[in-house]
Order: C-alpha cells, then sequence, then structure tokens
C-alpha cells in the first residue's frame, strides 16, 4: 500500500508556520525552468520529491512549477484490473480536492534550500463549481505565502473530459471567472488546459473560450497548457494547421497571455518530421521572446526530465542566444508572483514526512 504524507489539522498549521522568504534559485547556475510539472499521476501517485530535485541537479532545472493532478481515476467495481492510465479502461474519473494537501505536506518534508526551488500551484479544484473559490481560500489560510500559481486546471481535454464526471467545464464559465478573480486579488498565474479544438473540427473551436478569458481579466497572467493542442488532437487530426495563425493572433491581442510549449507542441509544430526547426514558429518566438516557456508535464516519476527538456535544444539553438536563454529558464520565473499567495502568516516548512510512494 502507498504511504501517505503525515497531515496536520488546520489549528495545528496556522499555529506554526512563520515567515519564510520566497526565493528561487540563482539562475545563471542552470539551463532550464521546468514550467509545468505534476507530483502525482492520476491515482494521486509519485515519487518522493527529493528524486525530483536529483533529477533536477542532473538536468540542469533550476525551478520547477510543480502542481498536483485535480482529477483521480476511479477502478470501478466491474472492472476486474486496475487501469494504468485514466484511458485504460471506461470507468469515470473524478475531481480530487486531497491532491492540494498531498502536495503541501510534501514540500514540509524537504529542506528550505531545495523546497524554494519548486513553485507550488492549486490544481484540487472543480472548474464547474461556482463554489471552487472556497477550496482555495482554505488552502491559502492553511498554507499562507505557498502557493506561487494555479493550474493546471484541465478544461477542454477530448477524451479526458469525455470520462470527468459532471459538466464540461470551460476556460470561460462563471465558476473560472470567479477562480480568476481570485488569482487576480492574489497575483498568481493560471496555468490552463483548453484545447483549442475538438477531435474532428478542423477550426479553432473553442479558441473564443480562452479569449473571453484573457479580455475579461487582463491582469491576469494565463499560460494556455501545450498551446492548445493534444496527443487526441493530433492522432484525429495529424497537424493542426491553423494552430500557429492562432496562437500569433492570440499573443498580437494580449499582454497576458503565455504560451506552454511541453507535451505535445514540440513535434509537429516546433520541429518537423525531420527535427528540422520551423521557421515560422523560430519567427514567432522570436517575435514574442518574454511569452514562451518550456515544461515536462511529467506526472511523479522524473527519470526522464533530463531528456524531456534537452528535445528542445534544437529548436532553441535556432533562436538568438538571448531569447533562448528566455524561453528555457527566465520566462517562467518572471510571471511568477513577488510573493506567494498570503493568508494570515507565511508558509515554513514543518517537517512532514516525503511524499507518498509508487505502488
Amino acid at each position: 500500500m502507498p504511504r501517505l504524507p503525515r497531515f496536520f489539522c488546520y489549528c495545528h498549521a496556522t499555529a506554526l508556520l512563520i515567515a519564510a522568504p520566497l526565493l528561487v534559485a540563482a539562475p545563471d547556475n542552470y539551463r532550464y525552468s521546468d514550467a509545468h510539472l505534476h507530483a502525482v499521476d492520476f491515482f494521486q501517485q509519485g515519487m518522493p520529491l527529493g528524486e525530483l530535485i536529483a533529477a533536477m541537479d542532473a538536468a540542469s532545472v533550476g525551478d520547477a512549477m510543480i502542481s498536483g493532478m485535480g482529477l483521480m481515476k476511479k477502478w470501478q467495481e466491474d472492472e476486474p484490473k486496475q487501469p494504468d492510465t485514466y484511458a485504460g479502461d471506461d470507468a469515470p474519473v473524478y475531481w480530487f480536492s486531497a491532491t492540494d494537501a498531498y502536495l503541501a505536506a510534501a514540500l514540509q518534508g524537504l529542506p528550505e534550500a531545495q523546497r524554494l526551488r519548486l513553485h507550488p500551484f492549486l490544481s484540487g479544484f472543480n472548474p464547474t463549481d461556482k463554489n471552487a473559490t472556497l477550496h482555495l481560500e482554505r488552502m491559502v489560510e492553511m498554507y499562507p505565502g505557498l502557493w506561487q500559481g494555479i493550474g493546471e486546471v484541465i478544461t477542454r481535454h477530448d477524451d479526458l473530459t469525455a470520462l470527468t464526471e459532471g459538466e464540461t467545464p470551460r476556460a470561460n464559465s462563471e465558476a473560472m471567472y470567479r477562480v480568476y478573480a481570485f488569482a487576480r486579488r492574489h497575483d498568481l498565474p493560471v496555468l490552463l488546459h483548453s484545447n483549442i479544438t475538438s477531435k474532428r473540427e478542423r477550426n479553432a473551436l473553442y479558441a473564443g473560450e480562452v479569449e473571453a478569458a484573457l479580455k475579461k481579466f487582463p491582469e491576469v497572467r494565463f499560460i494556455w497548457a501545450h498551446a492548445g493542442t493534444s496527443k487526441t488532437l493530433h492522432r484525429f487530426q495529424d497537424k493542426l494547421d491553423f494552430l500557429h495563425g492562432e496562437v500569433e493572433r492570440l499573443l498580437a491581442a494580449h499582454d497576458n497571455l503565455y504560451i506552454d510549449l511541453s507535451w505535445t507542441v514540440l513535434r509537429p509544430y516546433l520541429l518537423d518530421g525531420n527535427d528540422r526547426p520551423d521557421p515560422e514558429w523560430v519567427a514567432l518566438v522570436t517575435r514574442y521572446p518574454g511569452r514562451f516557456m518550456l515544461g515536462s508535464d511529467l506526472l511523479g516519476r522524473y527519470k526522464s526530465l533530463g531528456e524531456k527538456l534537452t528535445d528542445y535544444e534544437l529548436f532553441l539553438q535556432a533562436l538568438p542566444g538571448d531569447t533562448a536563454r528566455a524561453v528555457a529558464r527566465d520566462n517562467f520565473l518572471a510571471v511568477l508572483p513577488e510573493k506567494g499567495a498570503t493568508g494570515s502568516e507565511p508558509f515554513i516548512s514543518m517537517g512532514s514526512e516525503p511524499f507518498i510512494s509508487s505502488k
């Protein structure tokens, strides 16, 4: 059985938290920041965060965004075998708020110098629930000064959305507008997964949902996960020919939009079928050097961290040197708040046990 983190009741947690400065590692010592990384998978399983730090050191990664996973895959009664991915069978996934408490407990078990290299984002809420901000507010009260962003918020996500219990989450719902207002109040960036289209529509079907949020909350820094793409979209549609033009249009219109290049963007967009940098994407990133960032999108397993990030080197080498450094490392750090979301008192390590173990 997995070993769960040790938790503290609300009254003890708030009584023991004391001030700690929010710092990042010296950027010149590292090649990368990881702008998209999960501490757990869809079963809320993950390796200890000490293993992540070791993988970051080996891969020249100074800092990393880290979040839990807001969804949990159900092992349904009539399924004889436990699924190993969210798509392993037809059982649903459901929203799982404890993922944020798991992450906070894991961070408490790290030495301070290691903890300050990880930048935790809140993800354990249902984006269709107008009560979602109650959870966000409680997490800030319980762990003041800890949280530095919101996300990955999963809205439109093809087959994953189809398996998710309840309403279809949208980037421009009233529930999400309440989340963005919370982000604005606490100066937190939002990492948003919202597919640009469906599996069969060869147009930017859902881009208007993202743009509505960008327009309504110009003070909020939005990081668009995977530039609106996914593996399922590529499996059904191959390369989305309209993606470049739509990203270019949105970047020109909205200064608060940032693009996460993780997972499905490297190929077939940044690199072609022969692993040559695409000139249109090189020109676009060069035109907006402060608006793109890299991520591994790992799910609680960290051995491939270096491979995931060094895969971008062919594209980075096609960029001007300053732009390549910004995309690989500095742009993620620039979107972080000057301090974490603060309730009554700032966060500090309390010496809990490490993260939940793998199976």
